[in-house]
């Protein structure tokens, strides 16, 4: 993965110095002169994690930069110059602010920036600073949540209801702060399901801006809901989709990661440009199942389809009624994944939960249903990445059913 963006607006005799000293530790080096080269990258940049400015000779244009870099919904520390008769002219630093004085070394600049990056990956719990969870690694300083997308291009095998217990499993029992997004523009319902009415959505949120309105972020437009979820949807209609470009989508999404522990998306069943787009900031696609021909030959073909664009690694098999008396093993052999997770019948309690406003969760803490849900969250808590399966690297052939043999399903 990339390493962040550090935009570096120092005098021309130093900018080139520390400029290709970031770039030998991997990062990207922005070279700036000027409060409106500054702006007009802000429009367009979503990866930039440090400014370096020099308030030293020239505090009145390094305050214009500091500026733009908390502007709107920027929130960009800066590494900045100062000598201490200057620093009573700061308006209020941030605490994720710092500063240094001449005489340095791009050397020593490398290291501060290493350091700045590295704690906006934690969090203070009173006891002082501590990594929050998920490995550490210097690439990805600016990544907290894991992202579930659940997908099965078949509809009714359950993704909407595993979406939102497995949220809320994450949220009440495992203390995961969780962001759950309805990213199904056509039959969305997971804001019904969860009793929240007339939501702010991101479409909503987008006219309005090109209209002239605020930036809003997701965690802005995010609706409380009493699990402790944060739920947003992207839609209220069909009809209301023209202005969710996927790439744009996909990128507010890897913009939130760093306010949630999850981040789980509900998503349509079909192979949209949006889902695609989607799939590519997943860390995980986990694909629910039931018992049946049709969600298994599904299941197949979105196998395939990730085998050709390089995602296979990331799919993970939940099997939904899974006391239906299949067996469990001959799916994981039909499907060509191992099962991350069993999840039985729920019955009449999904349909009461839901006709509450809330999820099983909640209500039946106690259900076996539930142990199912809190099982599935241990197991995502306790690792980032997929484990492998002897079934997760399937080459293409028979396509066997319960004993019937078909070709395999194409996308």
């Amino acid at each position: 993965m990339a390493r962040p963006a550090i935009v570096v607006a120092l005098p021309v005799t130093e900018r080139k110095i520390v400029a290709d000293e970031l770039r030998s530790a991997g990062f990207e080096a922005i070279q700036i002169g000027a409060p409106d080269e500054l702006e007009a990258l802000l429009e367009h940049r979503r990866d930039i994690a440090v400014a370096i400015l020099d308030g030293e000779t020239d505090l009145d244009t390094s305050l214009e930069y500091y500026g733009l870099l908390h502007e709107r919904s920027h929130k960009i520390p800066a590494l900045m110059v100062m000598s201490p008769s200057a620093m009573d002219r700061m308006f209020s630093p941030s605490s994720a602010d710092e500063f240094f004085s001449r005489p340095y070394t791009a050397d020593s600049i490398r290291w501060r920036i290493e350091a700045m990056c590295i704690r906006s990956m934690t969090v203070d719990d009173g006891s002082g600073p501590i990594i929050q969870s998920g490995s550490l690694e210097m690439g990805d300083w600016s990544r907290r949540a894991t992202v579930l997308a659940i997908f099965n291009p078949k509809g009714g095998v359950g993704k909407t209801t595993i979406a939102t217990n497995l949220g809320s499993a994450l949220q009440l029992h495992r203390g995961q702060k969780v962001l759950l997004i309805d990213a199904d523009t056509v039959t969305g319902h997971v804001t019904t399901s969860l009793g929240l009415e007339q939501v702010r959505t991101v479409a909503d949120s987008w006219n309005d801006q090109a209209d002239g309105g605020p930036v809003e972020s997701l965690t802005e437009l995010a609706a409380p809901h009493p699990s402790g979820l944060s739920v947003v949807a992207l839609t209220s209609s069909p009809l209301n989709t023209e202005i969710l470009e996927p790439s744009r989508v996909a990128d507010s999404i890897a913009t939130a990661r760093p306010m949630y522990d999850f981040i789980v998306v509900d998503l349509h069943p079909s192979y949209s440009s949006l889902n695609l787009a989607i799939f590519e900031k997943a860390d995980r696609i986990l694909v629910p199942v039931t018992p049946d021909v049709p969600a298994l030959r599904a299941a197949v073909q979105l196998r395939d389809v990730a085998i050709e664009v390089g995602l296979q690694d990331r799919l993970a098999l939940i099997v939904n009624r899974a006391n239906s008396g299949v067996s469990v093993a001959d799916m994981e052999r039909t499907v060509g994944m191992g099962a991350l997770a069993l999840i039985r019948s729920g019955g009449l309690l999904f349909v009461r939960a839901a006709n509450e406003g809330r999820t099983v969760i909640e209500m039946y803490p106690r259900e076996r249903i539930t142990e199912d849900f809190d099982a599935l969250a241990d197991r995502l808590v306790r690792t980032h990445v997929p484990e492998a399966s002897p079934a997760d690297t399937p080459q293409r052939s028979g396509f066997r059913l319960f004993g019937r043999s078909k070709e395999p399903a194409r996308a």
